[in-house]
């Protein structure tokens, strides 16, 4: 009887040890949660996606491709589009102004969120390099590009043109500043006319890249002393700075405003769906290199790379001329239709490396000088 019982007592316990192991927790890739963003935004096919984490995106068979941009909505979305059309890459993006874009990759440096920046000057891209923000990463197809598009350095990839202009709806200029004895303005000069008083917009050099190379231009047009002075004389005329270049054109498209100044890119756009405004270059004006750049530590990186290899060529080019209207840095891809070749833009004498370096310093100056002191 006591060997019975004895033998009851072993099975009952090898039973309740079995049932323990077979019951125990496991942690699975699929059952683990994404990373969180660092800011609210999250980078996505939709709204509602959110970043992949570094653990789970390593793998160099990932088909994602996590993009930070500058570019506009309906232009990443259509690269998006054909990206996964060609490659089968699904491209999760935030996009920001160009400021917030700088700001937000180099407050991510420590945990990348993302593969790469796209759009937006290289003259943001110049300290983020420097801070190591970026991996080193020349894309093999820079070979059919002119040097002035590839950094020196290999932090950036150049792969568009855009140039600032002028935009002016002119039922409101013919109707109003015409009868004034006022003409189409041809120079940045021209702008300083006091009846351009409260009808003309800009932007804010601390959060547009168009609204810092306009302050550039005209640092490099009149000397630094000179064009700090226009910005002040300026300012008497601005009714108010726009966070983005960008949002200074449908204001003046819908006849809020009477003149802005953006990108001309985006200004042509505008035009093409029948809004009543017309498109200045100034004499001397500044231009954009469009850049693209690995970011170190990021969860794709050869899906990034791929990426950087694709906006470089003819295709791309093509596509992105046809989309925004932007000029490509590739010779065999024409101006977009419509508006005057490079060759045919009258530059400013635009000291790239030089604009990298002052921009803090300037950008610090505005805000003192001019924002501060706007009440």
């Amino acid at each position: 009887m006591c060997t019975k019982k004895i033998l009851a007592i072993l099975m009952t316990l090898v039973l309740v040890f079995g049932l323990a192991a077979c019951g125990g927790s496991s942690t699975s890739p699929a059952s683990s949660a994404p990373a969180s963003s660092a800011s609210q935004a999250a980078p996505s096919t939709s709204p509602a996606s959110s970043v992949p984490s570094q653990a789970s995106s390593q793998s160099s068979k990932s088909n994602k491709l996590v993009v930070y941009t500058a570019l506009n909505e309906d232009d990443i979305v259509t690269i998006q589009k054909k990206y996964k059309e060609l490659t089968g890459i699904e491209i999760e993006y935030i996009r920001l102004g160009g400021g917030d874009l700088a700001a937000r990759v180099q407050a991510e440096m420590a945990n990348p969120k993302a593969d790469v920046m796209v759009g937006g000057s290289v003259d943001l891209y110049d300290p983020l390099g420097a801070a190591g923000a970026f991996e080193k990463y020349t894309s093999p197809n820079t070979k059919d590009i002119d040097p002035m598009f590839v950094d020196p350095n290999g932090y950036w990839n150049g792969w568009y043109m855009g140039v600032l202009g002028l935009v002016i709806n002119t039922e409101r200029f013919d109707k109003e500043l015409a009868p004034k004895g006022l003409e189409r303005p041809k120079t940045w000069d021209d702008l300083l006319d006091e009846r351009y008083k409260d009808v003309f917009v800009t932007s804010n050099p601390a959060t547009a890249g168009g609204g810092y190379i306009f302050c550039a231009n005209q640092i490099f047009r009149l000397g630094e002393e000179g064009g700090k002075e226009y910005l002040k004389n300026l300012d008497k005329v601005v009714h108010h700075y726009y966070k983005g270049a960008g949002d200074c054109i449908s204001p003046v498209a819908t006849g809020e405003f009477i003149v802005g100044m953006s990108w001309v890119h985006d200004i042509f756009k505008t035009q093409k769906q029948g809004y009543p405004i017309e498109i200045v270059i100034p004499e001397k004006t500044a231009f954009e290199i469009g850049g693209a750049a690995l970011i170190k530590g990021g969860p794709n990186p050869e899906n990034g790379k791929a990426f950087i290899d694709w906006l470089l060529t003819k295709e791309a080019g093509e596509l992105n001329r046809d989309i925004a209207n932007r000029y490509s840095v590739r010779e065999d891809v024409a101006a977009p239709q419509g508006l005057p070749t490079i060759e045919e833009v009258d530059l400013v004498d635009y000291d790239r490396a030089k604009a990298g370096d002052m921009k803090t310093a300037v950008v610090e100056w505005f805000e003192k000088e001019i924002t501060a002191n706007r009440g």
